[in-house]
């Protein structure tokens, strides 16, 4: 393995991928009423670019993880870099509705590929290392930030430009992180995992996997129910103008930011159990606030975002620390152990997210409730298991002591 970038430079690098992934989805909301026209179609074909765009994108690391593991970190997010520029560039030249749907399943094809092997390669290189924590809590805070500004930057984009500019804008970017990282990536795959096959089996049977892989759904997972129900909440009760709410909405992920300083500093204190068990205790704190506010006083800034400053801080507690824990045993099968964390991650907070915004009344904070409380009860109740699991050998030993010669 050969990895030399000091970690700014590694971040710059790495970074792009991550975002680039996402904001593929964000940037093109506010052309997505007017594609039906554009592409001559129906809206639930035009809805097929969303729904299959982030099902792919999940469903693709699958395959991609075990190819990383196999050919290498290296030809894969080279690959899918390059087939993600290109079909954006293409998806600017195109009205065929078709055609449109199947460019967008190939970009979600190549950011996928793009996405796995940037982890897997994180946790080739960082995952005995400290800086791990700053990365996955840094990643995490600036993905914060693209459900919030993408939407604006397509808007203005697509006003001044046309609906094109914003995949034209996706394929520069796309080709700009290619070209940083064709010369700098170097390979990191474990040279002794070669010859490994891909294995589900022992990795879906590990107490770490699960209980990490629960903790990371339950982080992103209240992130993802907030963003779905702030506009109504804060906009459709409060009255929050749209530039209002658009700066309320920035401050949870500024809280995120802010929090990525220490990010370092406590999992060095706590280690992985702790700052898990501590993020979870934040989620549920966070809860009680919202709950308190939804029973005490009408929907404000108070009482629905200032709570969620509590759990953005839970989620970068906890998001510093999951990757680590869920795969430090699976170090020669990377790859696919990265594909199955963001998968059941994805189908997680997807199905679970989704049902609570449905369910539990989405103009109100009881789905954000809902969901950050149950899953941290969740998830604490698995670490419980998880820490028992571990203490279990050496109580077996004790017996056998006094037979010992």
């Amino acid at each position: 393995m050969s990895w030399n970038h000091a970690l700014p430079a590694a971040l710059l690098l790495m970074a792009p991928f991550d975002l680039l992934a996402s904001l593929a989805m964000d940037i093109y909301l506010p052309v997505v009423p007017a594609m039906p026209g554009i592409l001559n179609t129906s809206p639930g074909i035009v809805q097929l670019t969303l729904s299959l765009y982030m099902a792919v994108l999940g469903l693709g690391q699958m395959v991609f993880g075990p190819v990383s593991d196999r050919i290498g970190r290296r030809r894969v997010l080279l690959c899918g870099a390059a087939l993600f520029a290109a079909t954006s560039f293409l998806l600017a030249g195109t009205t065929d509705a078709l055609l449109f749907v199947a460019l967008r399943l190939l970009q979600a094809v190549g950011a996928s590929a793009a996405l796995v092997a940037t982890f897997a390669t994180v946790r080739d290189v960082y995952a005995e290392r400290p800086e791990s924590a700053v990365i996955y809590s840094l990643f995490s805070s600036m993905l914060a930030f693209v459900p919030a500004l993408g939407p604006i930057v397509g808007a203005l984009l697509s006003k001044h430009f046309g609906w094109r500019a914003i995949f034209l804008t996706l394929g520069v970017l796309g080709t700009m992180a290619l070209l940083q990282a064709f010369p700098k990536w170097q390979e990191t795959r474990p040279q002794h995992g070669t010859a490994r096959r891909a294995a589900f089996r022992p990795i879906l049977r590990s107490t770490a996997f699960w209980t990490y892989t629960l903790g990371f759904s339950a982080a992103m997972g209240a992130f993802f129910v907030f963003f779905s129900t702030a506009p109504r909440v804060l906009m459709g009760q409060a009255g929050f103008s749209e530039l209002r709410f658009s700066l309320a909405f920035a401050t949870a992920a500024l809280a995120m930011i802010v929090t990525t300083r220490f990010a370092k500093r406590f999992v060095a204190a706590w280690g992985l159990e702790g700052s898990l068990a501590r993020g979870m205790a934040l989620l549920l704190l966070g809860a009680l606030l919202l709950l308190a506010g939804h029973v005490l006083a009408p929907p404000s800034f108070g009482t629905f975002v200032v709570p969620m400053w509590v759990i953005a801080t839970g989620i970068v507690f906890t998001v510093s620390v999951t990757a680590n824990g869920a795969l430090q045993a699976f170090g020669d099968v990377a790859g696919t152990a990265v594909a199955l964390y963001f998968c059941i991650q994805s189908l997680i907070v997807g199905v679970l997210g989704t049902l609570a915004v449905v369910l539990l009344d989405g103009d109100t904070a009881w789905p954000l409730v809902g969901y950050a409380a149950l899953m941290a009860l969740v998830t604490l109740t698995a670490l419980k298991f998880l820490r028992g699991q571990q203490r279990r050998p050496s109580t077996r030993i004790q017996p056998d002591g006094p037979h010992t010669p």
